[in-house]
Formats: C-alpha cells, sequence, structure tokens
C-alpha cells in the first residue's frame, strides 16, 4: 500500500525544516572543497584511500565520530552522530572510473551525502534521529554496498538514501528505475598443440570461445525487450601458433529484475556449454563481482523527496523511459526502504561515463547539484521521521522499521 507522505504542518516540524535550510552555511564551503578534491584524486575501486579519509574528516570537524576501513572494507567509512531510536544511513559513493576519472559524479555524491548528514546532525537530538554516513567504495564494479550489507552495515538501519547527479533535468523519484546486473567469467580448458602443423591432440579453447559468442550473439533476438548481455574475451592465447589451451571470457548481463538476469543467465550459459561440447573443452563459470539488484523506490521517501525539490526551487519532471544503469543501492533497497534519485547538474548535457561528463561533475553546476541534494535528503529524512512516528512504517510492500517484513 502507497502511503503518501505528511505534510510538515505543525509548528515544531516547521522549526526543524528552518533549521536544516540555515545549516547549509556551516557545511556549503566544506562540502565544496570536499567535491573539488575527491574529483583531483580519482582512485579505483577499493583503493579509495584519500578519499575514505577526507570523507571521514569532514565529518569528525562536524562532530561524527568516524572510522576508515569499516565492513571488512579498507575503504568503507562508518560515521555516526545521535543517538536517536531512529536510523538513517546516508550513503556517499566516491570510486572514479578508469581513464576518464569522475566520469560519473561520485564526487558530487559524496559531498551531497556529507553534507546531508552534516544538516541531519543540527537538529538529531531534537527529533531523535541517529544520523549514520556510510562511505561505500567500489560501486562502479566490485559493489561494495553488497559487501557491505552482508557484513552488517545495514542491520541497525531504518531507512537509506542517496543522491546522483546527471545531464538534463531533475526527474520524479519514483520515476527513476535501474536494471539488475550479473557480471561473469566462462573459463575454457583444452589442450595445446602446434598451430602450425598437424595437432589431431589439440583442444582450442579460444574455438569453445568463439562459438560460444556467436551463440550468444544469435540469442539476442529472443531475450525479453529491455535484456543486455556484453561480453569480451579477457584471456585468448598467447601466439598464433599455439594453439590455446585456456580461454575467459567476461560476460555481463543486465535486466529490470534479478528473476530475469537470472534466466537470462541460465541461456548465456548454455551457449558456453555448446562450445565446451563441440570443441571437447572443459568448461566452468564463476562470479566476477556481486550481483546488483534493482532499485526500489520507497514512495513514502520518494513522495518526500520530489515535493523537497520544489521547496529548495527545482522541479522534478515526469519520466516514462526506460531503465538504465545499474547499482549496488539495488541491493540496499532491497533490505530496507530506501530511494535512488537523481539531480540535475544544470546545464550538463554530456552522457556519464564520457570524458564530457568528467568535466561536467565540476564546477557551480556540480556544486550546486550536492547542496540541492543534501538539502533535499536531509528536509526528506525529517518528514520521513514524522512520518514513521505516526505510523511506525514507511509502507513499501510490507517492509517496517528497522527493515522487518
Amino acid at each position: 500500500m502507497t502511503i503518501s507522505p505528511p505534510q510538515p504542518s505543525d509548528h515544531a516540524t516547521d522549526e526543524i525544516r528552518d533549521a536544516v535550510l540555515a545549516s547549509r552555511a556551516a557545511w556549503e564551503d566544506s562540502i565544496i572543497a570536499l567535491s573539488a578534491d575527491i574529483h583531483r584524486n580519482p582512485e579505483l575501486a577499493f583503493a579509495e584511500h584519500h578519499a575514505a579519509a577526507r570523507v571521514a574528516d569532514t565529518l569528525r570537524a562536524a562532530g561524527f565520530t568516524a572510522t576508515v576501513g569499516a565492513f571488512g572494507l579498507d575503504t568503507a567509512v562508518d560515521a555516526t552522530y545521535g543517538e536517536g531510536d531512529i536510523t538513517v544511513a546516508i550513503c556517499a559513493e566516491y570510486d572514479a572510473l578508469p581513464g576518464i576519472g569522475h566520469a560519473c559524479g561520485h564526487n558530487v555524491i559524496a559531498a551531497a551525502g556529507v553534507g546531508a548528514a552534516i544538516a541531519l546532525a543540527s537538529v538529531a537530538d531534537a527529533i531523535g534521529l541517529r544520523v549514520k554516513l556510510l562511505g561505500t567504495p567500489a560501486e562502479e564494479h566490485g559493489g561494495g554496498k553488497i559487501l557491505m550489507l552482508e557484513a552488517g552495515a545495514w542491520d541497525d538501519v531504518d531507512f537509506s538514501l542517496m543522491v546522483h547527479g546527471g545531464p538534463g533535468h531533475d526527474l520524479r523519484c519514483a520515476d527513476v528505475r535501474t536494471q539488475a546486473v550479473a557480471r561473469f567469467d566462462v573459463s575454457f580448458q583444452g589442450r595445446p598443440g602446434h598451430a602450425g602443423a598437424p595437432s589431431p591432440d589439440g583442444v582450442n579453447a579460444a574455438n569453445a570461445a568463439t562459438i560460444g559468442l556467436v551463440a550468444l550473439g544469435l540469442l539476442r533476438q529472443h531475450l525479453p525487450d529491455g535484456t543486455r548481455a556484453n561480453a569480451f574475451v579477457s584471456e585468448g592465447g598467447e601466439a598464433t601458433n599455439i594453439i590455446p589451451s585456456a580461454t575467459r571470457v567476461r560476460v555481463e548481463v543486465r535486466a529490470d529484475t534479478l528473476e530475469t538476469v537470472e534466466t537470462a543467465r541460465r541461456r548465456i550459459l548454455a551457449c558456453f556449454e555448446g562450445g565446451a561440447v563441440a570443441t571437447g573443452c572443459e568448461w566452468s563459470w564463476e562470479d566476477a563481482e556481486p550481483t546488483y539488484a534493482n532499485v526500489v523506490q520507497n514512495p513514502v521517501l520518494a513522495g518526500a523527496w520530489d515535493r523537497n525539490l520544489a521547496v529548495i526551487g527545482r522541479s522534478p519532471q515526469p519520466y516514462a523511459g526506460a531503465p538504465g544503469g545499474s547499482t549496488d543501492m539495488g541491493n540496499v533497497s532491497h533490505a530496507v526502504p530506501a530511494i535512488h534519485p537523481l539531480i540535475a547538474i544544470e546545464g550538463c548535457a554530456s552522457a556519464p561515463h564520457t570524458p564530457a561528463f568528467t568535466s561536467d561533475a565540476i564546477g557551480p553546476a556540480a556544486d550546486r547539484a550536492g547542496i540541492d541534494g543534501a538539502l533535499a535528503m536531509a528536509l526528506t529524512v525529517v518528514d520521513a521521521v514524522a512520518h514513521v512516528r505516526a505510523r511506525r512504517t514507511l509502507g513499501a510492500e510490507g517492509t517496517t522499521v528497522g527493515g522487518q517484513r
């Protein structure tokens, strides 16, 4: 059942919201500096030592207790403020992409998350809130949030949120959809031989991979609309005159739901099994990284986010396009009530994961996206706390406070 979030009409709530907005003066400069510093020093998955330290230091300066190296990951951050009976987890990402740096704008995500956490600390005692900022490494590849989720990072959390910057205009949160994605490696083992002479005993592992990739190409016609499958040969031989005895193929499949991903994966694996049967190779497969789930936008949090964007002068627009991209925040949203909205970097027309977006992820427009994202998240949390205290639920498919079902 979808429940509309309560309007913040009582005087006490109005004062809290005013205090959140007024807190901007205390943290605006520090999060702009944080965003610029992370952008200048891009770091890849699980190696974000500088970014994690900067996030933790900024939060400590605001009165948080912060630990770098949490939940079994060297570059994860666990920072908390307050002792309220309701806990919100705000996520800050900060990993970059190979060769093109912060072409997904994770520097803006980190700044917005830290700004929201500091803004909420200013009212945490008044509303009985415990603020938890989770620095989450390896979103692009590696599934840092999934590993942290398995390690208990969200066990004490009632709801969670983050915001992602992007091109175009602000979108209504409930319309923002992502895809589930699985990435896995298929390995073939044959027998080596001399490629420049008769080799009746050789078993060419590269041939098995070729047959599997051709079969995958033919399978695409029969996959459901919106399902995307991609692959490349990551290991396929060393010299033209040696029959390769080992080959490895990295495969990715995306779809709107985990169930569709798993169905497609089974059919794709059958393609590569066919390559093994045809050539006489042995074959195996294994996950390359954790499987990302699709995001489930909590309707109460999503409605509050849209309303609060309007409060700070933005106008979220409906969106009816297909889901795109994937995030490990999807797994979090299946465990606790959560949202993963998008906020526009105004004037940006470049596509994420391109060098042009790396340039758009820094400067006044990107700074404003981080500041507005922080304020909208903080105001959304204030509304959600009022809602939880009135109903003890956020109303997402039976999910109650604390993620229990």
